[in-house]
């Protein structure tokens, strides 16, 4: 029998699960459950976890960029999410290739401030 040890994560994420759902981490769960009292309260709906956007260029899949919410606002604007502690360059690259190919925009909340706001 071989067990796995359990590793830090590169960037110091915790993983966490709230309602059955495993989050990569603290932040994203918290932003989460956030999300989910304003759409109890109606503030927004359809809220989406992980939706993917595949990336193809002249008919070449290049990857496929996976936010981590998306969801409809009070003013009917969808929007996409991506809770960030550290934005690597992969991200960063990542977002600029979906923003070109999608009409979107992706926000990065970061911080708790960035967690209370909406």
């Amino acid at each position: 029998m071989r067990f796995r040890s359990k590793r830090r994560h590169k960037y110091g994420a915790i993983a966490t699960t709230v309602d059955g759902i495993r989050f990569a981490s603290k932040k994203e769960a918290n932003r989460y459950g956030f999300l989910k009292s304003l759409e109890r309260a109606n503030r927004v709906k359809n809220l989406e976890l992980q939706p993917k956007f595949p990336c193809v260029v002249n008919g070449k899949k290049i990857c496929t960029y996976i936010a981590d919410f998306r969801y409809t606002d009070e003013d009917g604007s969808e929007v996409i999410e991506d809770v960030k502690g550290v934005e690597t360059a992969v991200f960063k690259l990542k977002k600029k290739l979906v923003e070109s190919l999608y009409p979107i925009e992706i926000q990065v909340v970061k911080s708790v401030r960035h967690l209370q706001q909406k």
